[in-house]
């Protein structure tokens, strides 16, 4: 009798501590792949010891008639010394995500926060304030960063025009597109060589980190007739804006790397601009279409920004 209930209460306590350790487990890994998922396997970003006090990142909701007048998220990130400086104003630089993707990734996995006040303190770039929109209506699905067929999807003009106007409107930006600049990763670089093709008065400088020129054939963004697709291709829209790009004096940097498959569309997007005359510089990076390429470039990225805009 005395027997039975050690062995009960033994095999009890065993059940009890199997869950826990398993309820531990699925803690641990759900953990692991949130933590992956946001830094993508490197370490969360550092400030530099020698930034005394670093940039804040803020939340906010833009109001876009070009969404049908749905309220967006944006992020924007305040460089270190925009609050002890209230006089002083800033070039923006707007960062597009690929897909699929989320903006916050741009402070998250490739420290463009950590990079803005690291250079700036040192005097080795200016201090911008950087602008990242969220380019869709969840993380998996496809918007393209283009003006689509239906209604409310007008997703260029929502970075274009709206994003750009709320910027102004409320922080202390240099508000000129000589102070503007417009990047990409992956789908974003389509997008920020697309939108800078639509506006040329709005960036004087485009970055596509492996980015791509010739978009997919989605009927669910260019129509079902693909009726827009020829609209939105950079290679067929590029001699028809290229007179206005020299006269303004675009500066296009982008790259890809050594084994993505996208690079054979930017050497011959490369081609035509040199064809065309437009300023721009390509070149192949080691690697592929990944992360590890692009933190792997993104101080030398941010400084072609900075140090082309005009403050």
């Amino acid at each position: 009798m005395t027997l039975r209930r050690v062995n009960v209460v033994t095999g009890g306590l065993v059940a009890v501590l199997g869950a826990l350790f398993l309820v531990g487990g699925l803690y641990g890994a759900h953990g692991y792949v949130a933590n992956f998922l946001t830094y993508r396997g490197f370490d969360p970003p550092r400030e530099p010891a020698w930034v005394a006090h670093p940039g804040t990142a803020q939340k906010v909701d833009v109001t876009s008639p070009a969404l049908g007048g749905r309220g967006q998220e944006v992020y924007v990130y305040l460089p270190s010394g925009y609050t002890s400086h209230p006089t002083k104003r800033y070039p923006v630089v707007y960062l597009l995500h690929g897909f699929p993707g989320r903006p916050l990734a741009w402070l998250e996995t490739l420290r463009m926060g950590v990079i803005d006040d690291s250079l700036g303190a040192r005097g080795r770039a200016q201090p911008t304030i950087l602008v990242m929109p969220f380019g869709s209506t969840g993380t998996f699905t496809d918007k393209e960063w283009v003006d689509g067929a239906a209604p409310g999807n007008g997703w260029g003009t929502f970075v274009s025009r709206d994003v750009v106007r709320y910027v102004d409107a409320h922080y202390r930006t240099v508000r000129a597109r000589a102070a503007r600049a417009i990047v990409g990763l992956s789908e974003g670089g389509y997008g920020a060589i697309d939108i800078a093709l639509h506006h040329p008065d709005e960036f004087s400088v485009v970055e596509s980190w492996s980015g791509y020129e010739r978009p997919d054939k989605l009927r669910s963004i260019f129509g079902p007739k693909l009726q827009l697709l020829a609209r939105n291709d950079p290679q067929t829209q590029l001699p028809r804006v290229a007179p206005d790009l020299r006269r303004l004096q675009t500066y296009f940097w982008f790259y890809s790397g050594t084994e993505d498959r996208f690079r054979t569309q930017n050497r011959a997007f490369a081609r035509e601009l040199a064809t065309a005359r437009v300023p721009h510089h390509f070149f192949e990076s080691f690697g592929g279409h990944n992360w590890a390429l692009w933190r792997k470039n993104a101080t030398r990225a941010y400084m072609v920004a900075a140090t082309r805009l005009h403050a």
